[in-house]
């Protein structure tokens, strides 16, 4: 619908409504249909997560499953007390058909506990409490039967060999010993059952490097002991880090210039400190035997403490934090001029947050909300991936037509397939399914994932809208607070769902769409690893480097267009176009001003991170003998650490997030107050005075009467 014109007293056609004030307030619903198509989407969404539902079941997830496809440890359940999963013949699991069909070829029962002692079947057979013992990983109906009948009829293993559980399934406790030989149970041969005398890295292929995953196993659990006994100090840790926060922009509104300098100082100092820390530990392992072995040398270590006695550790430490301080004191030099002005953003912003106080805490609903999204999305991909069949093949160690063929295990003893081929058995191979819902599984999974992209886009760009129209609110009201809504968050938000819904669906689904490419084209890449050509590895690059700028691109675009929708109330299509070209006349302005805030307020979370950081590490590694027996015994004091610096990160970004779109806010209202009106007495510019001096304007009085 085009623009309508507007006329001044004369006649005289304007280019902007004289009568503007702030968000209009009488504005009509936008980009119908894309609500109408989002909420069918949703409804179908909701269709999918009951059927899935209905179809799914987690216990393939949570329980392992033997070969009667019965499941392991399951409550209320005869195998309750059997939580564990043993395989008869653990070297058949190197059969390349593992690959092919995502099972073991062997039968697997579940068990009370692992074998933890090496044993034939035809050894404990000849005594009765070896025996008593061998019967707790053999099926059921042994009595009167001879070892032959036994192995003969797959009722029992032909050997036991010490084992461990991991995952809920036994494996060889496989070692090492310092030549590199490999062992089971300190053993390097072990008796097969079948009167072979067998090395035991034979072993080694039917777990799949076993060894490697028992180690992983032991740093998984030295990591979860670490965090049972420092959560309490994590959690106090992130709580200085959010009063900090808090603190920062209480402080900002007051005294932001002097602020973001003494920030943009401590920044440097605490760089400049880093620097010196890693010199002296650089200068004190010059003399310690070991510490001039390379990383390279060194290789992987699970034991990650072993790097800090490397003095190149600490080099490569001195070189990244050099660099960076360089950087930043040349972007100072540079940019000095253009961070007066940046300061005088953020002063304003923070007079806007002083009115708007709420906007501080909306990220707490918009985390909320995406915690919802993400908890369906994966409860219903867990249900979708766990509502196949069981579905029953044909196993056999010798020729046999009937191999790999679907069978029943209830009546596969007296079956044609049994008498043909007397060795084999009728064991679970996967979940599967031949119905029209199991066929098209992998499109409601696709379905799903694609939905979760654009409920989480759209989350995150109801925020975005919401905060846009109470800050615009407050840099359009003549008069401060008394021309502003009551409830400036309530309010836009009340207005960006009722009015815009739909703006908000477009916005979110031009860029699910190309999270989901860039999906694909990872899934591709990841398919297409194992190739050597060339020429497809570089059409690869270069989509994902294109659709990862062309998603930077889209989300800067809609974060203005959702500004100026809030602002004006005009669809997506339009608001999308006038704050590019807003944008573009005024390039400068945006590459200088909005980006050096930009790095003011990352330097802000840089700060905090660094000083919540810096007392994570000389508490919890014992560094100051004030803190030496308050601080818990870790294994790795790097684990809270890195928990504490990662946790106050996210909660830095959460409080200057807001601080961030309100900068981007008043900018693009700043721009347009820039075109709209010329200081003069019947168009005055409504921006602060402190702006009107940094940029060296000024309203015209009003002539004397």
């Amino acid at each position: 619908m085009p623009e309508q014109p507007y006329y001044g007293k004369n006649g005289e056609p304007k280019k902007y409504d004289p009568t503007f004030k702030g968000p209009i307030y009488n504005r009509g619903c936008t980009d119908i249909v894309c609500c109408i198509l989002f909420i069918i989407c949703i409804l179908g969404y909701v269709a999918v997560g009951i059927l899935a539902w209905s179809q799914g079941d987690p216990r393939k997830v949570i329980y392992p499953t033997d070969s009667r496809g019965q499941f392991c440890g399951q409550a209320g359940t005869p195998l309750e007390t059997k939580p564990l999963l043993f395989y008869f013949n653990i070297m058949k699991c190197a059969s390349p058909m593992v690959l092919l069909e995502f099972q073991c070829p062997t039968t697997q029962m579940c068990v009370e506990k692992c074998p933890d002692k090496f044993m034939t079947l035809l050894k404990a057979y000849a005594n009765k409490e070896d025996f008593k013992y061998y019967k707790n990983f053999c099926k059921e109906g042994l009595e009167g039967l001879t070892v032959t009948q036994i192995l003969s009829s797959g009722l029992c293993p032909a050997m036991l060999t010490p084992s461990k559980p991991f995952t809920r399934r036994c494996f060889p406790a496989l070692g090492q010993k310092k030549g590199g030989e490999i062992t089971v149970g300190n053993n390097s041969k072990f008796d097969d059952g079948e009167g072979n005398i067998r090395d035991a890295k034979d072993l080694v292929a039917g777990v799949k490097n076993a060894t490697v995953v028992i180690e992983a196993r032991q740093v998984a659990m030295k990591i979860f002991e670490d965090y049972t006994q420092s959560w309490y100090w994590i959690l106090i840790g992130l709580v200085i880090a959010m009063l900090i926060s808090l603190l920062f922009i209480v402080l900002l509104r007051f005294l932001a210039g002097i602020m973001v300098w003494v920030m943009i100082v401590m920044v440097i100092l605490v760089i400049g400190y880093g620097i010196f820390h890693c010199s002296m530990e650089y200068v004190s392992l010059k003399s310690e035997a070991g510490s001039n072995v390379t990383l390279k040398d060194l290789g992987f270590q699970t034991d990650f403490s072993v790097y800090l006695h490397i003095r190149q550790t600490w080099l490569a430490f001195i070189i990244i934090l050099a660099i960076v301080e360089v950087v930043i004191i040349l972007l100072l030099i540079f940019l000095r001029n253009r961070i007066l002005i940046a300061i005088a953003l953020i002063k304003e912003a923070s007079r806007a947050i002083g009115y708007v106080m709420s906007a501080l805490f909306y990220p707490l609903f918009t985390f909320a909300l995406l915690s919802i999204v993400i908890a369906y999305w994966a409860v219903t991909a867990v249900f979708l991936s766990t509502s196949n069949q069981p579905i029953y093949k044909v196993f056999n160690e010798t020729a046999c037509d009937h191999s790999r063929k679907i069978c029943e295990p209830a009546n596969f003893s007296t079956s044609s397939m049994k008498a043909e081929c007397p060795d084999s058995k009728c064991l679970f191979a996967f979940y599967g399914g031949e119905t029209v819902y199991h066929k098209y599984l992998i499109g409601l999974q696709f379905y799903n994932v694609f939905l979760f992209f654009w409920c989480a886009n759209f989350v995150t760009a109801l925020g975005q809208m919401t905060l846009a129209g109470a800050f615009a609110s407050y840099y359009w009201a003549l008069v401060k607070p008394d021309d502003m809504p009551a409830f400036p968050i309530f309010s836009s938000l009340g207005r960006s769902l009722r009015y815009h819904t739909g703006s908000l669906a477009f916005g979110s689904l031009i860029l699910s769409i190309i999270q989901i490419i860039r999906v694909l084209l990872e899934y591709i890449d990841h398919k297409l690893q194992g190739t050597q050509n060339k020429c497809t590895k570089f059409l690869l690059c270069c989509l994902k480097c294109c659709f990862w700028c062309l998603e930077k691109f889209i989300k800067f675009i809609n974060r203005n267009a959702y500004i100026m929708v809030a602002i004006y109330g005009k669809n997506f299509c339009t608001s999308a176009k006038d704050a590019f070209f807003l944008l573009m006349r005024n390039m400068i302005r945006v590459a200088v001003l909005d980006k050096v805030t930009d790095f003011l307020l990352f330097l802000g979370k840089l700060l905090i991170v660094g000083l919540v950081g810096i007392f994570a590490f000389f508490f919890f590694s014992g560094r100051v003998k004030a803190f030496e027996n308050t601080a818990p015994n870790l294994h790795y004091y790097w684990v809270p650490i890195l928990t504490v610096v990662v946790g106050s990160y996210l909660i830095a970004h959460g409080f200057f997030s807001v601080y961030a779109m309100c900068v981007d806010t008043l900018f693009l209202c700043f721009l347009e107050d820039l075109e709209r009106n010329d200081g003069s007495v019947e168009r005055p510019y409504l921006m602060s005075d402190r702006l009107l001096r940094v940029l060296n304007k000024k309203n015209k009085p009003e002539p004397a009467e």
